[in-house]
């Protein structure tokens, strides 16, 4: 009897089986999760809210960065049938954590032992992953004797849950490093997005032989997007997204089951990350979007019986995104968006939302935390609650971006269109002149 099964045993005659056991059972044509001896394929989001609506689309499992909350959450999960990749969020290089002092390594080492003995039974645990992104920006292949000292641990005392690391998309170095000094990782986690096409076949070339899965998926990233002429990136509109999540899903992770033991779709919620729109499926105010609509496709295989609306086209002066967009500080003109109401049966009433952003100036790498880019108020007239709307631009030159968010059934369809303020020149027409309304002083009067 070797250890595991010896855990195994003990954790049976303790009672605690309540505590669920996930293990990998290796099939003639690839892999599958056991789940308490029944087959279970991840139908997963990235995220920690919205639980009844995870269910609702057809979700079974959601994954986290770090264990925060992680009673509540997997207290929660148990509750409503659903199981958890509980992240162990160990330190980054490019946070300047050193993997050659040893006194920290074991440091961390020793405070996820912790965790680990703290959690391992709970029953909605399906796995635990070791790392998020390591890989990113960093020049010491040391992390993964660390990560490995934690898988170690893990399969040491806890027989009922595979271990995962998680890289930022897939290197074939990377790949190799693990496989070298990470024996005790049962499955290798990719975070990718315009790339997933390619990520189902190389993980094989790269000569990794055990089961994978897609921790983070959905629209393009913001560093593999086409950018304008003064460089800052083109955000997909929410349809395009939508169009993303489906074609991916089904071409580049469903496909591969026999493999892919399922995956996670990012972002379940809001957060501010290049823009304050790009990744979250939800809105800041916590509006399911567009996108969600796809999942909800791929997860049950039904049609959607109150669709998100769709955007056409967003322009301003008949210009779209990628026609790089400038205009004269203080000057006036029109933006229209066009829309597709997938439910003209039912003739739902539609809200539109329009805002003009400055360009993010705090953005950053790995999603770290980022500040929200400044709204400029006071530019907007002219139907500020129809497709069509004009405005004034900003008298301060610089990057800006106009933002639209079109409400239908209780979801969010959005778009956005960056546009350059220019500064006005001597040869220019006179800028509007703002109108302000006269006051009533004698309602001041004592």
């Amino acid at each position: 009897m070797n250890i595991r099964q010896f855990l195994l045993l003990a954790c049976l005659f303790n009672g605690l089986l309540a505590c669920s056991q996930t293990t990998i059972l290796k099939t003639d044509t690839g892999y599958t999760f056991m789940r308490n001896g029944a087959p279970y394929y991840v139908k997963g989001v990235g995220g920690e809210v919205n639980f009844d609506k995870m269910i609702a689309i057809g979700a079974n499992s959601f994954r986290t960065w770090g264990v925060d909350n992680a009673q509540k959450l997997l207290d929660e999960a148990q509750s409503k049938g659903l199981t958890v990749m509980l992240g162990l969020w160990l330190q980054h290089e490019r946070h300047g954590f050193d993997y050659d002092n040893a006194e920290k390594v074991k440091s961390q080492l020793e405070y996820f032992k912790t965790v680990i003995n703290q959690f391992k039974n709970h029953p909605a645990l399906l796995m635990w992953g070791i790392g998020n992104e390591l890989d990113l920006d960093y020049t010491n292949p040391n992390c993964w004797n660390a990560v490995q000292d934690i898988a170690k641990y893990i399969h040491q005392t806890d027989p009922n849950h595979p271990t995962s690391t998680v890289t930022a998309g897939l290197d074939s170095l990377e790949v190799k490093h693990i496989m070298a000094r990470c024996p005790d990782i049962d499955v290798y986690c990719v975070n990718t997005y315009g790339d997933i096409p390619n990520v189902p076949k190389k993980i094989y070339d790269y000569g990794w032989k055990g089961p994978f899965m897609i921790t983070e998926w959905g629209p393009n990233g913001h560093w593999e997007s086409p950018q304008t002429k003064w460089r800052v990136s083109l955000e997909q509109s929410s349809t395009e997204k939508t169009k993303s999540y489906y074609t991916r899903y089904t071409q580049f992770i469903a496909p591969y089951s026999s493999r892919c033991l399922g995956s996670y779709a990012f972002l379940w919620g809001a957060k501010q990350e290049y823009t304050e729109t790009w990744y979250g499926l939800f809105s800041k105010d916590n509006i399911p979007t567009e996108p969600i609509d796809a999942l909800e496709m791929v997860f049950t295989n039904k049609p959607i019986t109150k669709p998100a609306p769709s955007i056409l086209k967003l322009s301003i002066n008949g210009l779209i995104a990628t026609e790089n967009v400038e205009l004269k500080a203080e000057s006036d003109h029109a933006a229209t968006v066009e829309i597709l109401i997938k439910d003209s049966l039912s003739n739902p009433a539609v809200q539109y939302t329009w805002r003009i952003m400055a360009e993010s100036t705090d953005k950053k790498s790995g999603g770290d935390v980022e500040n929200e880019a400044e709204e400029i108020t006071g530019l907007i007239f002219g139907g500020k609650s129809k497709n069509k709307i004009r405005f004034h631009t900003p008298a301060v030159p610089g990057q800006y971006r106009l933002f639209v968010a079109v409400l239908c059934n209780g979801k969010l369809a959005y778009a956005n269109i960056p546009f350059l303020v220019l500064p006005r020149t001597e040869g220019d027409k006179q800028a509007r002149f703002i109108k302000f309304k006269t006051t009533d002083m004698k309602a001041f009067e004592q």
